[in-house]
């Protein structure tokens, strides 16, 4: 009888699941917007939202609400002045804008500074150590009125510990560099204290933020806006060959990338495709890097004294023997 009704719920059990897994296949899946529509109603939106509201600073150097911000709408007819008022001044806070290509479009990152910091800006494949207070932008509609409103989702005032700026969303990547770090003291209660740090707001389209994914704080194709503060960074070696990835950087312009076949990297020495942050072999000699900048006793040459082939290590002009193909 036990195993009359075992076999009986199983087969129900497998019956269910079929059954579950035809209607799957036959729900209608709807294709993502296309990346060029959805941008330009994100950026719409984002500058909607630049001229329409204004922003008050908290300036308390060393406490916690140092630089603090807050987003308030323009009443009708106020003199605040807007968030767009600050575009391209050359004191703080300053409105500025990076192009980012991606997807076959460029995009245009808007990012307040609100102050740049003292400090030291990490790559775009550093790891940051930064608080911030997310919130995401949509339009919602009332007794015939639509109005432009943010939903804050998350905030994180006191971080505990480093993101990685190489896995986050793309609007961090590209904003981050752009600031640096302050300086900080530690009490006697163990507790930290910062100052003079880089702190802004970026306002990330969808298509640099989670664009179609969304998740359950953030709806799909949301415009993104972030204020953060920025407090230290950790530089980190993405292809473990003894030199970090910032300084393999090399146009220094704090980005580095994977490109499409066939376009130029600035950061790839040997043209194979893969930027040397992430190439174990640099030059493309057959040796690994690692091995080239290791010393007789086993440690790693610290990068400004990597000789030439030739064994000078003071020329700054010299072809570190690492990125020189010839020199094995």
């Amino acid at each position: 009888m036990n195993k009359f009704k075992f076999y009986f719920i199983l087969s129900i059990t497998t019956l269910s699941l079929f059954s579950c897994s035809k209607n799957n296949d036959n729900a209608e899946i709807t294709p993502p917007r296309e990346y060029p529509v959805q941008y330009a109603t994100d950026i719409t939106d984002i500058e909607e939202y630049l001229n329409t509201y204004y922003i008050t600073v908290t300036n308390n150097p060393g406490a916690p609400d140092d630089q603090d911000v807050v987003f308030t709408k323009i009443p009708a007819g106020g003199t605040q002045p807007s968030i767009m008022s600050y575009k391209d001044k050359t004191t703080f806070p300053k409105l500025l804008s990076r192009d980012v290509k991606l997807h076959d479009i460029t995009y245009k990152l808007y990012y307040l500074v609100l102050r740049e910091g003292v400090g030291v800006a990490p790559s775009n494949v550093d790891n940051v150590l930064a608080s911030y207070k997310g919130g995401y932008l949509e339009q919602t509609v009332a007794e015939s009125v639509t109005t432009l409103t943010k939903t804050e989702f998350e905030e994180v005032k006191f971080p505990q510990q480093m993101l990685s700026l190489f896995s986050v969303i793309s609007g961090w990547s590209e904003v981050f560099p752009q600031f640096k770090t302050g300086t900080y003291t530690t009490k006697d209660d163990g507790t930290v204290s910062y100052k003079d740090f880089g702190a802004g707001v970026m306002f990330v389209p969808s298509g640099l933020g989670y664009y179609a994914s969304g998740s359950a704080a953030i709806p799909a194709y949301a415009p993104l806006i972030f204020s953060f503060k920025l407090y230290e960074i950790g530089r980190l070696d993405q292809d473990g060959d003894g030199i970090p990835s910032y300084l393999e950087d090399l146009d220094g312009d704090g980005y580095l990338r994977v490109l499409a076949t066939g376009v130029a990297n600035p950061d790839d020495s040997d043209g194979d495709g893969i930027p040397n942050f992430l190439d174990v072999d640099d030059d493309g000699d057959g040796y690994g890097t690692r091995g080239e900048i290791t010393k007789a006793d086993g440690t790693i040459m610290a990068f400004d004294a990597i000789p030439g082939c030739d064994g000078n290590s003071s020329d700054p002009a010299r072809i570190k023997k690492h990125l020189d193909k010839s020199c094995n």
